[in-house]
């Protein structure tokens, strides 16, 4: 799940700046041409903006202090920290955060400068798009730390992101309790709700005006368009869903659209069990429109027994090659290699293509075991035109 109207927020500031005595006291004392370096060397990044000539002398100038006395160690890791500023100015974000790593690993730097390090580190890396990495940094830190609302906001997209959406689920509960919330935040709060199947926490992130007309079948109408205006076809499916389960939305008119909905939101499961259950029910008839319809939402779920049966069904109905053909391709795909040879036969005998129901029927009858018939299969193939069949007939000989 991309979140691209988010932004991963990062303060890189100077290690001397405005603290500067501050700063250099957090370490050993350093000897005056060394915070002399260090303070040229900074004031030269904010002159000429964090030029590649300033961050390679930080760079070089941290090399040259490896392994020294803790003195060196120190100023060492101040080189790196001027050095990752320069490279998050210049946008360079996963080159800023490897600084960072190697100047907070130093034996020897203070406690408050690593934390501060390894926040920087996380930010930085979650910006370059390093998530996972990002996203494990940042959890250390909160945890290590605590975290700010901020940080727990953050800690919430970045798990949504990867699509974790129970743990997104968790961070969003924890920065909730933090405060913060706006409009932006509470639209990544409900998608990640809905994702995470907790309608109800969804539903309690309506607006006032929302909550106040919750039996108002015509807000409900309107929260769930918004949602879809601002392309969140997910977050448009759990309004509905929380509308028809307070009973503000009824009637076959709203079932079809909570059907469309969960379909078009990523929850295809969820409109096949509404489907079947109206076609039980009688609410839905069983014709070819909502048994195909059904058939869809089975496959995009990647229900594999319930989509073969509802496209069986289908191509029953339809007596279309169109249909036979994609029960067979479906069943090929899945590896059930009985009711692809038999879905592909019907589907040729509708009008399919020859060339290529002979093929897969062809490959499926060799998963069976059934090698005179799959040379019969590739032999027609070939004869229809497959290419491929030659490779499966030569195979079929060399054993």
């Amino acid at each position: 799940m991309r979140l691209s109207h988010w932004s991963y927020a990062v303060v890189v500031g100077l290690c001397l700046g405005a603290a500067g005595s501050k700063a250099l006291a957090a370490g050993p004392p350093l000897a005056p041409d060394m915070v002399n370096a260090l303070e040229s060397l900074q004031q030269r990044l904010q002159d000429d903006g964090a030029s590649q000539d300033e961050i390679d002398d930080a760079k070089a100038a941290a090399r040259r202090l490896q392994g020294g006395n803790a003195a060196d160690r120190w100023a060492r890791a101040l080189f790196l920290q001027l050095a990752a500023t320069g490279e998050a100015r210049r946008g360079r974000d996963g080159a800023a955060a490897d600084l960072y790593r190697q100047a907070r690993r130093i034996d020897g730097v203070d406690g408050d400068s690593r934390r501060r390090w390894l926040d920087q580190e996380a930010r930085l890396r979650l910006r370059a798009g390093q998530t996972a990495q990002g996203a494990e940094l940042l959890g250390e830190w909160i945890e290590r730390h605590g975290g700010d609302r901020d940080s727990l906001w953050l800690m919430a997209q970045a798990q949504a992101t990867l699509e974790h959406w129970s743990q997104a689920a968790n961070w969003v509960d924890r920065a909730r309790r933090a405060g913060g919330m706006n409009d932006t935040r509470r639209a990544l709060a409900a998608s990640v709700y809905q994702h995470a199947e907790r309608y109800e926490a969804a539903l309690g992130l309506l607006d006032t005006a929302l909550e106040g007309k919750g039996d108002d079948p015509d807000a409900w109408r309107r929260a769930a368009a918004l949602a879809q205006r601002m392309q969140r076809p997910g977050l448009a499916a759990a309004l509905w869903e929380a509308g028809w389960r307070r009973g503000a939305l009824q009637g076959r008119e709203a079932l079809e659209q909570l059907i469309r909905l969960h379909v078009a939101g990523g929850t295809p499961a969820r409109a096949a069990e509404y489907l079947q259950a109206a076609f039980e029910d009688g609410t839905l008839p069983r014709d070819v429109e909502h048994q195909r319809r059904l058939a869809e939402a089975w496959t995009a779920a990647r229900a594999h027994r319930e989509a073969l049966s509802a496209w069986r069904t289908l191509a029953e109905q339809t007596r279309a090659a169109e249909d036979w053909r994609q029960l067979g391709e479906l069943a090929y795909g899945w590896g059930e290699w009985s009711t692809a040879v038999e879905a592909l036969r019907e589907a040729r005998e509708q009008g399919a293509d020859p060339a290529r129901t002979w093929l897969l029927e062809g490959v499926s009858l060799l998963e069976l075991s059934r090698e005179e018939d799959a040379r019969q299969a590739f032999e027609a193939a070939r004869d229809a035109g497959a290419s491929q069949a030659e490779d499966w007939l030569a195979s079929l000989d060399a054993d």
